[in-house]
């Protein structure tokens, strides 16, 4: 049976991160999402053990500032602890958040199954199973908060470079995984590395931190591997958030699965309400859509962020001043499990617009020109850049056909929606 070896890649902790952007909670969901990232760690370190995995890898931002507090360290050093109880060896790098030189060493010792790779220079470990040499580790971490943009995080670390500091016994190792906390060319301004260099350097595994989105360079053969941040913090990290369970084999493309750890997920989720003709409708339909959704979370508990859509005759009732705010505390007050952080109204105003055409008065007029608008293009992109520049907001990217015309879209129906809301006699 050929040589076998399997690890937990984990990255982006950070322990001690506040959760951002959410409005007032109740004691039940702060107590929640207080505990939701440690909480995340204690699921990382079950999964190893539960798996018996040969070891752990930690790639960088283990916490979230500089100024970690004691509590923090001994949550996370209680997993430590845990894995070498049984018998489970880790591999740690520090990150832009946590660097090196500002880690509380006072606080802890690492115990003895753990490695800190150091980050003044290329490091490396001899992974040993029963009395042989299984696998080398390389890398290094963050020694400061911002890495010099003259020099690659990755230099130096190769097999070659590894076996030349370790000994002749590195050279029997099967195996070679590196560890790195970088941008790669995903994040140019975090110590970023090519690559193609990181192929070239004889490891057969890069377990890489920063990125807080899973990513492989190759799902048939993933030899460079984000696992993604343990827990989302915000609605920016949507979606199911983890590790990467990794096996080597001899002779075989790496094998890379993914295992869930966050107790709440984020998801953003768009539902069109035409259909609803009440409030209550309109809250049935989305506790549908977002246990649908959550259906695919990989997670129980679900923060949400929700935008109404369609053209429907709520379109009025919504725009009510406090009416969605009442819609937001029903459908948080519908489940337990699912939290409504915003609810944003983008419905609009039922709209016929053969009649407003056949009547040939003002909105009529407004929809030829809207025609004559849809058909030049070019010329849409033209005006919105100009636009863009002229109020100095930044273009994020080139104007493509199908934006230009969403925007003439969503304006028509806003100017229109604004039509008929001031011909209204109420």
């Amino acid at each position: 049976m050929p040589e076998t070896l399997t690890f937990i890649h984990a990255a982006d902790l950070h322990i001690g991160a506040p959760f951002r952007g959410l409005r007032a909670l109740s004691d039940e969901w702060a107590r929640r999402l207080v505990d939701a990232i440690p909480g995340a760690w204690d699921r990382v370190v079950e999964a190893a053990v539960s798996r018996k995995v040969n070891f752990v890898v930690v790639s960088g931002d283990i916490f979230d500032s500089v100024r970690a507090s004691y509590r923090d360290y001994l949550r996370f050093f209680d997993g430590l602890n845990r894995l070498d109880a049984e018998g489970i060896p880790s591999y740690l790098c520090t990150g832009n958040h946590d660097p090196l030189s500002l880690w509380q060493q006072d606080f802890f010792a690492l115990p003895p199954s753990a490695t800190m790779l150091a980050a003044d220079r290329p490091d490396f470990a001899l992974y040993e199973r029963d009395g042989r040499p299984l696998a080398v580790i390389g890398g290094r971490g963050y020694p400061n908060k911002v890495w010099s943009p003259n020099e690659d995080i990755a230099e130096g670390i190769t097999r070659a470079a590894a076996i030349r500091a370790l000994g002749p016994r590195a050279a029997e190792a099967p195996f070679a995984v590196g560890v790195l906390h970088t941008g790669l060319t995903l994040d140019p301004v975090k110590a970023p590395t090519d690559p193609v260099a990181l192929l070239r350097a004889g490891f057969d595994y890069w377990a890489l931190g920063h990125i807080h989105k899973r990513w492989v360079n190759d799902e048939r053969a993933p030899r460079i591997a984000f696992s993604g941040c343990i827990q989302g913090r915000d609605v920016r990290e949507t979606g199911p958030r983890g590790v990467n369970l990794v096996m080597l084999a001899v002779d075989a493309p790496p094998k890379v699965s993914f295992i869930p750890t966050a107790s709440v997920v984020w998801e953003k989720v768009r539902i069109d309400v035409s259909d609803c003709t009440n409030i209550p409708a309109l809250v049935s339909k989305t506790m549908r859509e977002l246990f649908a959704v959550n259906g695919d979370a990989s997670c129980e508990m679900m923060v949400s962020r929700i935008v109404l859509t369609g053209a429907t005759s709520l379109h009025e009732v919504l725009g009510r001043p406090g009416v969605l705010e009442e819609v937001r505390a029903s459908l948080n007050d519908a489940y337990s499990e699912f939290y409504c952080d915003r609810l944003i109204d983008e419905t609009t105003a039922p709209i016929d617009e053969g009649a407003l055409r056949a009547e040939g008065l003002f909105p009529a007029v407004f929809l030829r020109t809207v025609d004559r608008l849809s058909e030049d293009v070019e010329g849409q992109i033209d005006y919105l850049q100009e636009e863009y520049l002229a109020r100095n907001v930044p273009l994020t990217a080139a104007l493509s056909e199908k934006k230009a015309r969403q925007l003439t879209n969503e304006a028509a129906r806003l100017v229109l929606d604004l039509l008929l809301q001031g011909g209204d006699d109420r």
